[in-house]
């Protein structure tokens, strides 16, 4: 005799297996690690202050 198969878990097992290789995917494409974030924003600051130390007047003064 065949094993009887409960189609519900069946579904569940197959839907959290498709979000996990999405899950997966997404860690590949997008995932940055702590250092790369920090160093991006170490950059982007770094950047941001010399544009603004070159400004003849500091934004937002009406002076």
């Amino acid at each position: 005799m065949a094993d009887i198969v409960n189609l519900r878990t069946v579904r569940k097992r197959k839907a959290h297996a498709e979000r996990d290789a999405r899950a997966a995917e997404n860690r590949a494409l997008h995932g940055r690690t702590k250092a790369e974030k920090q160093r991006d924003r170490a950059v982007e600051e770094k950047s941001r202050t010399f544009i603004e130390g070159h400004f003849r007047e500091k934004p937002g003064s009406s002076e």
